[in-house]
């Protein structure tokens, strides 16, 4: 069997492979802007594209799956936070890059093989767009700003069909900026900013003088640094494919001469009680908010696995105690099962479901019906690979201290979990996020209690 997905470029349903003769599937998928605790709205991106990264290493291996997710970490939203509360930009962003590893930590998200950061790639950025400007698709402006020019490159719009939509609306593509008044057009876009008076001390020197890149060039920058200029599979939310990846693909074929990604793929926008995420509303939910009403990050998991990615997904709190049910379930069946001797295909419906354009609640319908046939002909192992592809971690926490917060008891029986499988790396990077909680593990023989740290 092999992973298919839905191609948001070409609107079909295709197969996965590597293009390189190396035989290395290239990877990436866009991060977080760290700027604050992310939401489960973004987190149903990021659980998405883990059990793309599991299947993906089942298929291939994973020596042969190169995996890279960026973190943002200077933008317009970073420095407004670092104006607002008064502290320098890497400290703010540092901080809350710390807490997006922590929560994915605690939904059991694998962590990419890089994670470049947007201000650790200015260099490449300015080379990259002295690159545009030298062959005619970049222009700068009086005030020293530098901005791509779409009408250079003919196929803009072809992954968001965005000149199709403008033909009905007649605004889709010429309010892409707000900056319109400095562009020769309003649907070009910044590839640098100038230096002004709000953006403070978060500046660098360039050929145009002092600024900062824009957004859409971080990650075709870093996308070349670490997997080359093309390459096999682009993923995010569809709330980016524009301008955001139509953006990144026209920078990227401009300045490198041939094609950018063989393969994109979205998934769909996350409601709440059917209507979408806003602070207003006061549903906008981060893991901690959940935490606070006593679910675990496992039933969050469970919940944003359970409609299909790209459809749009209704999250309510009525859901998650079903996810944890449902979790029981799966933790007292595999009880029942023998270590090993049973059919390895027992589960074959299960996979086939999730290489078929990540069907993950048909994936999770199969198991269970697989699991009402009862135990007979499945072992434990085969059972675990098969747990494994979908991300979820069925290990009841022995003595975790019960006055410890979900999401706590959630990362300290991970890190138990990994010990007992001798996978003392992830252990030991599970304890650091379990530090920065404000927690620490004391293990025994038989198990581990939780402490808080001393302040």
């Amino acid at each position: 069997m092999a992973l298919r997905l839905f191609d948001s470029l070409t609107r079909e349903i295709r197969e996965l492979k590597p293009s390189q003769g190396d035989g290395v599937l290239r990877f990436y998928n866009c991060g977080p802007t760290v700027y604050a605790a992310a939401h489960i709205g973004n987190f149903r991106t990021f659980v998405v594209n883990d059990v793309i990264r599991r299947l993906l290493d089942r298929q291939f291996g994973a020596s042969h799956v190169l995996h890279v997710r960026n973190l943002t970490d200077v933008d317009d939203k970073t420095i407004r936070r670092s104006r607002e509360e008064g502290r320098p930009l890497q400290e703010v962003t540092r901080h809350w890059t710390s807490k997006f590893h922590s929560d994915c930590a605690a939904l059991n998200c694998l962590p990419p093989h890089v994670e470049p950061t947007a201000t650790g790639h200015i260099e490449e950025q300015i080379g990259m767009i002295a690159a545009l400007e030298r062959r005619g698709h970049a222009y700068r402006t009086d005030d020293g700003s530098v901005y791509f020019k779409v009408s250079s490159f003919p196929e803009y719009g072809s992954l968001s069909r965005v000149k199709e939509r403008e033909l009905k609306t007649g605004s889709a593509l010429k309010t892409a900026s707000a900056d319109a008044d400095e562009k020769e057009d309003g649907s070009d876009f910044a590839l640098w900013k100038a230096h002004k008076a709000d953006d403070g001390d978060v500046f660098w020197p360039s050929p145009w003088g002092q600024g900062r890149p824009g957004w859409h060039i971080e990650c075709s920058a870093m996308s070349k640094k670490h997997l080359g200029p093309t390459i096999d599979l682009h993923t995010g939310g569809v709330d980016l494919l524009f301008p955001h990846h139509e953006n990144e693909i026209a920078q990227s074929q401009c300045c490198n001469g041939q094609l950018f990604s063989h393969h994109w793929y979205h998934s769909e926008h996350l409601l709440v009680d059917g209507k979408k995420m806003s602070k207003s509303l006061g549903n906008l939910y981060t893991l901690d908010d959940l935490a606070a009403k006593g679910f675990r990050p496992m039933a969050v998991r469970y919940a944003l696995l359970a409609g299909h990615p790209r459809k749009q997904l209704n999250f309510t709190l009525e859901a998650l105690p079903a996810a944890e049910k449902a979790l029981t379930t799966l933790r007292t069946f595999r009880d029942t099962l023998p270590a090993t001797g049973g059919d390895p295909t027992a589960l074959a419906s299960v996979i086939a479901a999730l290489d078929d354009d990540l069907n993950t609640p048909g994936a999770l319908g199969a198991l269970f019906t697989r699991i009402n046939q009862g135990p007979a002909g499945l072992d434990r192992a085969t059972f675990d690979e098969t747990i494994h592809l979908l991300g979820l971690v069925l290990t009841a926490p022995p003595a975790a201290g019960q006055d410890a917060p979900p999401h706590v008891q959630e990362l300290a029986a991970q890190r138990w979990a990994a010990k007992q499988a001798r996978d003392f790396k992830a252990a030991d990077l599970l304890r650091a996020s379990l530090l920065e909680t404000g927690w620490t593990m004391l293990d025994r023989k038989d198990g581990y209690t939780l402490e808080r740290t001393k302040r």
